[in-house]
């Protein structure tokens, strides 16, 4: 009776996420193997043509390496930084009140909008009256002013920057909650034995983060190859597709040139590729673990 009552419980969580989440998986599989468009009730079977289209434009390429360049920097911002900011708000030389004070600090860009905080890094970057331009005049680094969007050499990084400020504070206190489950005994033992406060880091609070550390590593690469919203309202992939993403190229595909099957193809791309990186992920961390 009791494991009948567990079924019941489960089932209509296990439905919406079949209904909602693998579904659609299944039926972008499918569609991707179309050529079709929104507008017509018709649709033609064209096999992998699409995948094989994909592998032809210059723009998935340029868009893959746009992803990869934002995971890379998004790992070691985000995970890196993070973890170094845990680490010190947990330390003993911050006074409480200043740990609650940063903590706050940190993680409160983390939840404001994705676009109201597009839109104020868009003006920020301004050529014109932005905020960045204006300081490297003050300071005297005149020289080093730039239009950051309009430039295709600093576009993409100036919004791999936005997303740092945002998201760093969110991953350092997934971390900081990993950090207060370490006994502290194990801090008091390094104490005794004269550890420092380097190697009590380095020997006792990362190896016991170190799931945490996948767990956060896993979530900010999968955010980084389902990039859309940061691109899209600052710079729409441009300028001349420097900072087009496999987000915003599948909503081009599909929305743009309606284009529903080739669209459907890039998404299932983009499904595979943070599939497999978590997986190769996680696995890397079961490995450490053994």
């Amino acid at each position: 009776m009791r494991r009948k009552s567990y079924i019941l419980f489960i089932l209509p969580a296990l439905i919406m996420i079949l209904v909602f989440v693998y579904l659609p998986i299944v039926q972008n599989f499918y569609f991707s193997l179309f050529k079709m468009s929104s507008y017509s009730p018709t649709k033609q079977f064209v096999g992998l043509a699409n995948y094989r289209m994909i592998f032809e434009d210059d723009v998935f390429y340029i868009s893959l390496k746009n992803n990869t360049l934002y995971a890379v920097i998004s790992v070691i911002c985000q995970v890196g930084f993070g973890m170094l900011l845990a680490i010190i708000l947990e330390g003993s030389f911050i006074g409480r009140k200043l740990k609650v004070f940063f903590r706050n600090v940190y993680f409160m860009p983390s939840l404001l909008s994705v676009t109201a905080v597009g839109l104020m890094f868009y003006f920020i970057y301004n050529p014109n009256i932005g905020l960045l331009n204006g300081i490297l005049e003050l300071i005297g680094l005149g020289d080093l002013k730039t239009a950051w969007l309009g430039n295709p050499k600093t576009a993409i990084y100036a919004v791999i920057a936005m997303s740092q400020w945002q998201y760093t504070g969110y991953i350092m206190v997934l971390l900081l909650v990993a950090i207060q489950k370490i006994p502290h005994e194990q801090y008091e033992a390094a104490e005794i034995d004269g550890a420092s406060s380097f190697n009590k880091a380095i020997h006792i609070t990362i190896p016991g983060i170190r799931d945490m550390i996948v767990v956060c590593t896993v979530i900010t690469v999968i955010g980084a190859f389902k990039l859309f919203t940061e691109i899209y309202v600052m710079t729409q992939g441009g300028p001349y597709n420097s900072t087009q993403v496999l987000g915003t190229f599948m909503y081009r595909a599909a929305f743009a040139y309606d284009e529903m099957g080739y669209g459907s193809a890039i998404a299932v791309i983009i499904f595979a590729i943070t599939f497999l990186a978590s997986l190769v992920q996680i696995r890397f961390a079961y490995k450490g673990n053994n």
